[in-house]
């Protein structure tokens, strides 16, 4: 099995943890070989914003070999007749902040050449980014008249810039990437305010998070698809094809275009992940493996000999269901 015969246009490479660093270096690696194989284009979970310019959101820029793709993929570049393309498809939020959508509607206000005062509505940036607009309902902007003004200029931007598509150029798409970036966070400004106990609106706003990362991309497939496939790496938790994630999204609106490989770990020093049993979905895997291998989904059960620290959560049958394949890091 490999990995450029699985037919899809989004190839989604899960990840169970993001510390476990062996799973980006070996990401790096096959992206290297898929751009051989028709890839022209590589999404991460990071700010789609942020990574327009090669940054990274969610102090992922401080992963030692998120900076090494985009050094490769800059020295590809310069050689390359086709260049690949980096992209993040994340929101620009945090786990208890969202920024203000000043900025981001400023810069398609500028692109368009309009006269509208962004400033005024938004107020002060720091009574959106504080924790406490997330964290409280009530201390959130997002319920307020200038918001939902905000969220019509926004949407009126984004008909503005779709009026103009036929220019389609580097300087329209990023107008349009931060035009959907700047809705994005109004609605989930929107979702923070609403009310409920504290369980409910974490899975509201991480609904919210997932539609915004499925919008980001089903705009990403839409703009690679002409000139190739597209590999996106994420948790498996937001790229698998069961539940209410991104993944669940993407599969049931683009079919056998998206396909999903689940991440799989059998021990890690840096988490303090031991050895799996035998008869997990994990150790089936890990007696056949001597570093990393892509294979058929598995029989097997959940592990239970750790809990989800540091982000890892071990496979399971949702996150199997609908998997094409497993690439399982021993």
């Amino acid at each position: 099995m490999d990995l450029a015969d699985i037919p899809a246009d989004l190839l989604a490479l899960g990840e169970p943890t993001h510390f476990e660093p062996a799973f980006a270096h070996l990401r790096n690696d096959l992206f290297a070989q898929l751009a051989e194989h028709g890839f022209r284009s590589i999404a991460l979970e990071t700010d789609r914003v942020a990574a327009l310019d090669g940054g990274f959101s969610h102090d992922l820029g401080e992963v030692a070999a998120n900076r090494q793709l985009i050094a490769w993929l800059r020295e590809y570049n310069e050689k390359a007749g086709e260049p690949l393309t980096f992209h993040g498809f994340d929101a620009p939020t945090e786990m208890f902040s969202a920024p203000s959508p000043r900025s981001y509607l400023q810069h398609v206000r500028d692109y368009l050449g309009l006269a509208v005062d962004i400033a005024a509505l938004a107020g002060d940036d720091e009574r959106w980014s504080r924790s406490e607009a997330i964290l409280d309902p009530a201390q959130s902007p997002g319920a307020t008249a200038e918001a939902r003004e905000l969220r019509v200029l926004a949407d009126d931007f984004l008909a503005a810039l779709l009026a103009q598509a036929p220019r389609l150029d580097a300087a329209w798409q990023r107008a349009k990437v931060h035009a959907i970036a700047g809705r994005g966070l109004l609605r989930y400004h929107a979702a923070s305010a609403q009310p409920g106990d504290r369980d409910t609106r974490i899975s509201r706003l991480a609904g919210m998070r997932a539609v915004l990362m499925a919008e980001n991309l089903l705009d990403i497939h839409a703009l690679e698809a002409p000139r190739g496939r597209t590999l996106v790496f994420a948790h498996n938790g937001h790229l698998q094809r069961s539940g209410s994630g991104a993944g669940a999204i993407v599969g049931s609106l683009l079919g056998d275009r998206y396909a999903f490989v689940a991440g799989s770990l059998g021990h890690s020093d840096a988490i303090g992940l031991g050895e799996p049993a035998p008869d997990t979905y994990e150790g089936r895997l890990q007696q056949d493996t001597k570093t990393w291998r892509l294979a058929e989904v598995p029989a097997g059960r959940k592990r239970t000999d750790t809990k989800p620290g540091r982000g890892y959560f071990g496979l399971d049958a949702d996150v199997l269901d609908g998997a094409a394949a497993v690439w399982h890091i021993a």
